[in-house]
């Protein structure tokens, strides 16, 4: 028995002290296998879950590896079970392997033949296999590769794909690396992707996820289709691969509502892609129409359910992922390892601040109490109701306004989910709203207005959350969001993270009205925050002039 951080116990849960001096590296150590659960002040959930172990077998991660990390942090004897069962799951993986075969394709070849006879018994896998060529090996048919992974996924045997990919019509991309040059961790979450072919790579906002895809691509040197969130995003990655890459503005196509352009790099809008025309998407032959040699997923957490499967039938073609958090609400995990890759590479938000490439942020929730009216009406509302009532309390504003002028000397983003809410807000503080209905060009003037310091004060719905390169914002302001988000929280977070000049602190304010759904749902949506390291300061509005 050692003084360690961590309480390992049979049920898959480790429980971390994080007043413990030795609670960073435990974190950091177990971060590869285990998922975070809950995060109060002082011990913090996590449990095991096979998916987490595959994702650390497939970077890399043995079974002795992840076992060694347990007895090292563990405060008491870890369980017997629990060893035996981490390592019996890890070796799940890869007992099954999709590979290419001299004569007959792609097959599915096993180191466990009963493991094959179980799967092939299975009702969805028998139409995606053809004849079985011996014991160990199995024809699979090529345009059931990402549907297969699926399913095996879900049966608890994971296929490693080592079926390789096709080439792509070849492009030359170099890195300019003129005046700045790869981070460290940027160069290892590339060749973590260059290693596996396909694959997740998970970094923090504001620590160049884009350059990492500029750098992969370099690496393929291939025709490339980019997918991403929105327009504004779309011209973001534009002028980032012109000012890092040796691409110019003709090599670059932009697919969106606005232009349907197709070129050698292609940037196209999620939403584009997942609009319907007379119940048919219109436009999902993109990924066919060019002979692509990768394909880059920015903001993969939010796949739409179309391109998943979509995503599905181009299992030949190189992918990768970027994202600064996994976490989805609607569970799909699982179908982000199987059909985009693994998680190749993942740095923790701390260590990347420590090293200064990302703003320390000091977040703060501060509780505000529902005039008793308000309560009456929400204690009588539909459950349906409730959330929208409580968190678009008029009772906000003030302490907003409050907010914002606490912070005079800093450029300031008031975030939010209701439109209504926001309007009100925006006409309170005299500050310019950006919603989905305003035009792109009307964004793109105000954003740089916002960069500039002509604008101090931007109010902001969902269309800020993602891909908006805001480097000056220093403060936000949550108002309202996507019910209990954990993404959403972590993407808020992330606008304000990109360094500053002055290496000042970043401030990140939700206000929450106490007692209703409101402050549940805050609590669930600061749980991968807490897993990253950060922690909350709970303030009552009514002391908030005097904190």
């Amino acid at each position: 028995m050692t003084d360690g951080p961590l309480i390992v116990q049979s049920d898959k849960t480790l429980l971390l002290d994080v007043d413990h001096a030795r609670a960073v590296d435990a974190r950091r150590a177990i971060a590869p296998f285990a998922e975070l659960e809950r995060a109060p002040e002082h011990i913090h959930t996590y449990r095991i879950t096979p998916l987490a172990l595959w994702n650390a077998r497939a970077a890399g991660h043995d079974a002795e590896v992840v076992i060694d990390v347990l007895i090292t942090f563990s405060r008491f004897p870890v369980p017997h079970a629990l060893l035996v069962d981490i390592a019996e799951t890890m070796a799940r993986y890869g007992r099954l392997t999709l590979t290419k075969h001299p004569v007959h394709g792609l097959v599915l070849v096993t180191t466990d033949v009963p493991v094959l006879e179980e799967v092939l018994r299975n009702k969805k896998i028998a139409p995606m296999v053809g004849t079985r060529v011996d014991d160990d090996t199995v024809i699979v048919h090529p345009s059931e590769r990402g549907h297969l992974k699926q399913v095996l996924l879900k049966l608890g045997w994971p296929a490693e794909d080592l079926a390789g990919y096709v080439d792509g019509e070849a492009h030359p991309i170099a890195l300019t690396e003129d005046g700045w040059h790869l981070r460290d961790y940027q160069r290892d979450a590339v060749e973590g992707f260059a290693s596996g072919g396909s694959g997740v790579v998970v970094l923090p906002c504001g620590a160049g996820k884009t350059i990492v895809g500029a750098a992969a691509m370099a690496r393929v040197q291939s025709t490339t289709l980019i997918l991403v969130t929105n327009t504004v995003s779309a011209r973001q990655w534009r002028d980032e691969l012109m000012r890092r890459t040796t691409l110019t503005e003709d090599e670059i196509g932009e697919y969106s509502g606005a232009r349907k352009e197709i070129r050698a790099v292609t940037i196209a809008t999620y939403q584009v892609l997942t609009t319907k025309k007379k119940g048919v998407y219109a436009h999902l032959d993109l990924f066919d129409t060019h002979d692509w040699g990768l394909i880059i997923y920015d903001e993969v957490h939010l796949l739409p359910a179309p391109i998943f499967r979509f995503t599905a039938d181009i299992q030949s073609r190189r992918r990768l992922g970027l994202t600064a958090t996994l976490v989805r609400e609607d569970g799909r995990e699982g179908d982000v390892f199987s059909l985009i890759g693994p998680k190749r590479y993942d740095a923790p938000w701390k260590e990347i601040e420590s090293q200064g490439y990302i703003a320390p942020a000091d977040c703060v929730e501060v509780r505000v109490t529902l005039p008793e009216s308000e309560r009456l009406v929400y204690a009588t509302a539909e459950s349906e109701d409730r959330y929208r009532l409580a968190s678009s309390t008029p009772t906000k504003n003030a302490i907003v306004e409050s907010l914002v002028d606490q912070h005079f000397d800093d450029q300031v983003l008031v975030i939010g989910q209701y439109l209504d809410q926001l309007a009100d807000i925006s006409e309170h503080l005299g500050a310019p709203l950006i919603t989905g209905e305003t035009p792109v060009k009307e964004r793109q003037r105000l954003f740089a207005a916002f960069r500039t310091g002509e604008e101090r004060v931007l109010v902001v719905s969902k269309v800020a959350n993602f891909s908006v390169d805001l480097p000056e914002a220093g403060v936000a302001i949550q108002v309202s969001g996507a019910f209990g988000s954990r993404q959403e929280e972590a993407q808020r977070l992330g606008r304000l993270l990109r360094p500053k000049g002055d290496h000042r602190t970043a401030h990140f304010y939700a206000v929450v009205a106490r007692d209703t759904v409101d402050a549940d749902f805050a609590q669930h949506r600061q749980r991968f925050l807490a897993e990253q390291g950060y922690s909350y300061r709970i303030i009552d509005a009514e002391d908030l002039a005097r904190d």
